[in-house]
């Protein structure tokens, strides 16, 4: 017997259901289905390969590792070679060494970058090409619905599986196994990621079978974290300017109506004015705010505090914040309100970049670029 999952939570090897009226997202009847009492964890069946080793993707393969797999990382620099081996990874420098594996994983920081992963570039098979009949590609990159629906339509012409498994979570929760994932996809392929799920993060949701729905998902949340992060900014510099002690505001805040993860964690880097890069840079925050008004305007819908939050975004890098973690816009708002952070902005001169640079990390090989 097969039953509805409107959206399921796989933890500990677990899938679990909540009412059927309870935030579902599932749509139509293609939507994934799980079988009912299901509750065995199902061994990881075949080699897993990466693409994007960067600060996330690291912390992710790790883990994999750890959970006793067996991880094929593609990598462009011969220099990371051994950061990589000391991993516990397979380092290779083509992509086409992942071609025989199985399952393969992208966490990379664009669509242009997952385009190159599937369609491969000029003198080199992509994914497409190149994996085997059934094999699975996880995308677990941010990147528009778009790009989504044209990758899986390629990998299905190729009879491969494409899951798109966007996450919630900075470098230190992928560490710790704390990611929320959000995934989507075709019933079998995503039965068959369940033991990774289990091995990179704390909680899944499945939200049905179209990979576009899950990046969707995951540029709304985006939006909404960027929005909290200017408000929490804003509200911290009016609280400074009337010489209010900002830790005490902020404990009363999360302790009453404000409690999130988001409330807690980034106010209290913005309070103690701690903007060094968690690995969730400036400027990728700015692509995935461009991403979901680009999605808005597509539907009509407007989104003008998230247009104030893109705004103050480039601000940000106008001054010279490319280099800073996105709770960054703390320090614009102080800024904007006359308050001078400079002198102890806890980010150090070290870090911060010349007045007016374009540098940015790369997520797809841990560097920055300029």
């Amino acid at each position: 017997m097969w039953g509805r999952l409107p959206i399921g939570e796989i933890a500990n090897g677990r899938c679990f259901c909540r009412h059927p009226l309870e935030d579902s997202l599932l749509t139509n009847e293609n939507d994934v289905e799980f079988p009912v009492g299901h509750r065995q964890r199902r061994p990881l069946d075949g080699s897993i390969g990466f693409v994007g080793l960067g600060h996330m993707g690291s912390a992710m393969a790790t883990n994999l590792v750890a959970g006793g797999c067996r991880v094929i990382a593609y990598i462009r620099r011969p220099d990371r070679a051994a950061e990589i081996r000391d991993l516990g990874l397979e380092s290779k420098f083509s992509i086409a060494d992942l071609f025989d594996c199985d399952f393969v994983i992208s966490m990379l920081p664009d669509a242009a970058a997952v385009r190159e992963a599937v369609f491969g570039k000029t003198g080199e098979a992509g994914l497409a090409a190149g994996l085997k009949p059934n094999a699975v590609h996880l995308s677990m990159s941010t990147i528009n619905t778009a790009a989504a629906g044209e990758f899986a339509t390629e990998h299905r012409k190729h009879r491969q599986w494409y899951v798109a498994a966007p996450v919630f979570g900075n470098p230190d929760a992928a560490k710790a196994r704390e990611l929320f994932i959000i995934a989507a996809g075709a019933r079998d392929p995503l039965d068959r990621c369940r033991p990774l799920f289990d091995l990179l993060g704390q909680r899944t949701f499945i939200i049905g079978s179209d990979p576009e729905s899950t990046n969707l998902v995951k540029l709304v949340g985006n939006a909404m974290m960027a929005t909290t992060l200017e408000m929490l900014g804003e509200a911290l510099a009016l609280v400074r300017k009337r010489d209010l002690d900002p830790a005490a505001v902020l404990s009363i805040l999360t302790s009453t109506m404000f409690g999130s993860r988001v409330h807690k964690i980034y106010g209290a880097k913005i309070v103690a004015q701690r903007f060094t890069p968690s690995g969730f840079v400036l400027p990728l925050a700015l692509k995935d705010i461009r991403l979901a008004l680009a999605e808005a305007e597509r539907a009509n819908v407007p989104m003008p505090s998230v247009s104030v939050v893109r705004d103050r975004m480039i601000t940000g890098l106008a001054h010279g914040y490319a280099e800073l973690d996105w709770s960054a816009l703390g320090l614009v708002a102080a800024e904007a309100a006359g308050i001078d952070d400079h002198a102890d902005a806890g980010w150090g001169a070290r870090l911060r970049p010349p007045f007016g640079s374009a540098c940015w990390r790369n997520d797809h090989d841990s560097e920055y670029q300029c």
